[in-house]
C-alpha cells in the first residue's frame, strides 16, 4: 500500500511526464499487483496451514478423550472365559473408575504402579498360553538358554492357524464390504490390533504382489479412521474404539 501511495503522489507531481513515464508506470503496477496475489496467495496458504494444526490439535483431543474416558462394568454376568471373567470382577469392584488406557495396562499386566497391582491379572500371558495348550493350538516345551531353562509354547495345530489367517485376508479381499460398521467386530478389532503389533503383515506375506498391495491399501483405509468419530455412530461399540484409539493412535 505504501508504494502504492507513493506511486500515486509521484504522478500527480509529475504531470508533465506522464506521457512518459506511462509505460513505466504501468509495469511497476503490474509487478505490485503480482506481488499483491503472492503475498495473498501466502497468507492463504498461512490461514489453511493455521486451519490444519487446529483442525490436527482438535482430532488429538477428542482421541486422548475417548480413550481416556472412564469404563463401567453394566454387567458382570459369567462370559465362560476365566480371564474375562476376572476382568469384569475388577472392572465392576474398582471405585473410582479407571480410564481405558489405565485398563489396557492394568489387564495386560504390564502396570508397576504399586497402588493398583491388586487390579492387575496376573499371569496373563503364561495363562492364555495355558489356554491354548489345553485346546491343542500349542504344546509346551523347555528350551535350554544358557544358565536356565525357558518354557516355550511352539504351535502344533497350523490348521487353525491358517483358518485365522485366511478369514483376515478374506475381510479385505474377497469379503471386502467397505464399511467398518458391517464388519464382524472380532476380525475388525484383530485387523487393527494385529497392526499396531506389527505382526499383520505376516498374514499378508503369502499373497500374490497385487492381493497384497490391495489387502494392504484397505488396511490403510481402517487405520486412517478417526476412533472418536466411528464411535459416535449409531449400533457402534463404543468400548472397541477406544481400545483401538489407545493402540492406533
Amino acid at each position: 500500500m505504501t508504494s502504492l501511495t507513493q506511486r500515486t503522489s509521484g504522478l500527480v507531481q509529475r504531470r508533465t511526464e506522464a506521457i512518459r513515464s506511462a509505460a513505466a508506470d504501468k509495469e511497476r503496477e503490474s509487478g505490485g499487483e503480482e506481488d499483491e496475489v503472492r503475498r495473498g496467495e501466502e497468507e492463504d496458504d498461512d490461514k489453511g496451514d493455521s486451519k490444519e494444526t487446529r483442525l490436527t490439535l482438535m482430532e488429538e483431543v477428542l482421541l486422548l478423550g475417548l480413550k481416556d474416558r472412564e469404563v463401567i462394568c453394566k454387567s458382570d454376568a459369567p462370559t465362560g472365559d476365566v480371564l474375562l471373567d476376572e476382568a469384569l470382577k475388577h472392572i465392576k469392584e474398582t471405585q473410582p473408575p479407571e480410564t481405558v488406557q489405565s485398563w489396557i495396562e492394568l489387564l495386560s499386566g504390564e502396570t508397576w504402579n504399586p497402588l493398583k497391582l491388586h487390579y492387575q491379572l496376573r499371569n496373563v500371558r503364561e495363562r492364555l498360553a495355558k489356554n491354548l495348550v489345553e485346546k491343542g493350538v500349542l504344546t509346551t516345551e523347555k528350551q535350554n538358554f544358557l544358565l536356565f531353562d525357558m518354557t516355550t509354547h511352539p504351535l502344533t495345530n497350523s490348521t487353525i492357524k491358517q483358518r485365522l489367517v485366511k478369514k483376515v485376508q478374506d475381510s479385505v479381499l474377497e469379503k471386502w464390504v467397505n464399511d467398518p460398521h458391517r464388519m464382524d467386530k472380532r476380525v475388525l478389532s484383530l485387523i487393527l490390533l494385529a497392526h499396531s503389533s506389527d505382526v499383520l503383515e505376516n498374514a499378508f506375506a503369502p499373497l500374490q504382489d497385487d492381493q497384497y498391495d490391495l489387502g494392504m491399501k484397505r488396511v490403510h483405509t481402517l487405520l486412517e479412521l478417526e476412533p472418536e468419530k466411528e464411535s459416535t455412530k449409531p449400533n457402534t461399540n463404543e468400548l472397541m474404539w477406544a481400545v483401538v484409539a489407545a493402540f492406533t493412535k
